[in-house]
């Protein structure tokens, strides 16, 4: 029996559909908070306030408190490519990697409620650009790199993102995809995007427009690896998900930074999702 009386798993479960804010209080505590939240839900159907007036940001629990403590050089990541390339990735490179991108997106004029979409297909440099967006405040919109042009430019325009970060190519089944290039049919129509940062992922050759296109690399030189994230209210947006549009015009779902605290997992792995 654990100290909050619960003899087993099934008991746990009882309790928390009996009472589904003192589980969510008991799972919001293991997190660590700028400032304490005032109350767990605020319920007027249909809208939901979660930690109402809690200070929090999703990067500090993911990244932070665990690079000041033992896990730090224990891999948060393990990618293999399709090709057989294997890269990997500890909390502290993570750490290093968001902090560089977010400066990066800062020195771009990103600035916190700003929407970016990420056109990348399954590597490392995605999360690292979900967590930078989530360290500065920026709103990330990830749009499935196996979407085609006309897929990105509906999610982009309906989100006004100011960046795209995208990648040069990808293996998919075997096949080279092309996503730049992808992107470059499209991009030009979309009048909110001021910056392209390209993952050289490939080394494919792409065509990259001067003073808007931007190679990751070249973006992130001289970024400093420390970065202080932005201190968000709980409610404050933290991405836009847009269903697939199959039955008409996608439609974007806005999820918070203080709603999203159950995606968090021990340092085991980073991201449920």
């Amino acid at each position: 029996m654990d100290e909050r009386g619960i003899e087993d798993y099934d008991e746990l479960l009882r309790r928390a559909e009996a009472n589904p804010e003192w589980f969510w209080d008991e799972m919001a505590s293991e997190l660590e908070w700028f400032q304490p939240y005032r109350k767990v839900l605020e319920w007027d159907p249909p809208h939901a306030g979660w930690f109402l007036d809690g200070k929090f940001n999703i990067t500090f629990n993911a990244l932070d408190r665990h690079v000041r403590g033992p896990v730090k050089n224990r891999l948060a990541y393990i990618w293999e490519g399709e090709d057989g390339r294997i890269r990997k990735l500890t909390y502290y490179d993570l750490y290093r990697e968001v902090n560089r991108l977010a400066g990066a997106l800062r020195a771009m004029g990103v600035e916190k409620g700003d929407r970016v979409s990420i056109y990348l297909p399954m590597i490392p440099e995605l999360p690292v650009a979900m967590l930078a967006c989530a360290r500065i405040g920026a709103v990330h919109s990830v749009v499935f790199s196996g979407f085609w042009a006309k897929a990105f430019k509906e999610r982009a325009m309906d989100a006004e993102a100011r960046v795209a970060i995208t990648a040069d190519a990808f293996y998919r089944r075997g096949k080279i995809i092309k996503l730049k290039e992808t992107l470059d049919m499209v991009v030009d129509d979309i009048p909110s995007i001021e910056k392209v940062i390209v993952v050289d992922h490939l080394g494919e050759e792409v065509n990259m427009k001067e003073g808007r296109d931007i190679y990751w690399d070249d973006a992130l030189e001289g970024m400093d690896y420390e970065l202080a994230c932005e201190e968000l209210d709980s409610e404050d947006p933290l991405f836009i998900l847009y269903t697939s549009g199959t039955t008409g015009k996608p439609k974007g779902v806005l999820h918070t930074q203080g709603a999203m605290q159950w995606v968090l997992m021990p340092p085991t792995g980073l991201f449920l999702m």
